[in-house]
């Protein structure tokens, strides 16, 4: 995108909504999700980066918010994109409650590794999902040693993968030596300099790709052509916005072989526009267009994080600005 091409950072913040999202369950160590969206001749974009993330990171947040608004969806292949449910760390009794907002699904993901709890609260939580569901995924956020990844994956038993067991690739080859259990990556590709290194390390079975962080769905669907993995298209912890970017991708890719991680809409008490819930394990696409959202009616996050989030926007915006002046993306 050349420096042309870009909108003026107030034309975007013009529109710019900071929204505040409650959440269900504690999840990434959050109960409420705040991100800002707004709106362009195609839709609304959404710019979510999480709080920890500096401006260079953040910059492709908005690269995929400035897409969606202004240039709308790819073109889909298919019409239907099936996802997992999303299992938060809760104790094992609460699991059945929280798969009954997935109808239909037939893959869970469980959250391990929670910081404060321990492999026994990990294997409980996996086998009460494994009695509702025939596929379960793990996701560890690379929490785990290698040690402790070995250990983990072999005393849970039977997965579909193991999601991001430990935080770097070359922790990742070394698990997936010593392991039957496919792996998948996620933050060494979406967090990495040259995500290619995980397939170079020979690192993972399986690519966990997420639209707003790698910089958009044209993006995304660029990566899967080059990177030669199965490609699952998961969400950022969206809002509505974003997981219509995010199913717009998976729709868009040329091969879908597993369930996407794009139900979390459900993980929300409240969304800025109608939510994505998946029907029958599987989600339609939908995009949220201009007049989609009724902005009186948005989850304000209220005036001191409007003025944080128009303030980072504004220095995500010059960096995106800078890259297209050099020729980098």
């Amino acid at each position: 995108m050349s420096t042309n091409e870009l909108p003026s950072v107030a034309e975007v913040l013009s529109s710019a909504q900071v929204v505040r999202m409650p959440m269900r369950t504690r999840f990434r160590g959050i109960t409420a999700r705040e991100t800002m969206i707004f709106r362009g001749p195609a839709g609304w974009g959404e710019f979510g980066p999480f709080v920890e993330y500096d401006d260079e990171e953040s910059a492709n947040w908005l690269a995929a918010g400035l897409e969606a608004a202004y240039l709308g969806p790819p073109r889909p292949q298919r019409g239907r994109v099936p996802v997992n449910a999303t299992v938060p760390a809760v104790p094992a009794d609460e699991v059945a409650a929280i798969l009954a907002r997935y109808p239909g699904a037939t893959t869970a993901k469980i959250k391990v590794a929670e910081p404060g709890q321990g492999l026994d609260d990990d294997v409980a939580r996996v086998a009460a999902a494994r009695a509702i569901v025939p596929r379960v995924r793990v996701d560890a956020n690379g929490q785990w040693t290698v040690d402790d990844a070995v250990r983990a994956l072999r005393a849970i038993g039977e997965l579909e993968y193991a999601e991001q067991p430990c935080a770097t690739v070359e922790e990742l080859a070394a698990v997936r030596r010593a392991v039957d259990v496919p792996i998948a990556a996620d933050e060494s590709i979406r967090k990495a300099a040259d995500p290619y290194r995980v397939v170079a390390a020979d690192a993972a079975d399986i690519a966990i790709v997420k639209i707003a962080p790698l910089g958009g769905m044209r993006a995304v669907l660029s990566l899967a052509e080059v990177i030669g993995l199965p490609v699952v298209v998961s969400s950022a912890l969206d809002s509505a916005v974003g997981i219509a970017a995010g199913v717009a991708a998976a729709a868009a890719l040329g091969q879908l072989d597993h369930a996407c991680g794009l139900g979390t809409g459900t993980l929300f008490t409240v969304d800025v526009a109608e939510p994505f819930v998946p029907v029958d394990g599987a989600i339609t696409p939908r995009w949220v267009g201009p007049d989609d959202v009724e902005t009186a009616a948005l989850p304000t996050a209220g005036p001191e994080r409007d003025l944080w989030w128009r303030e980072r926007l504004t220095r995500c915006h010059a960096v995106l600005a800078g890259r297209a002046s050099a020729g980098t993306h």
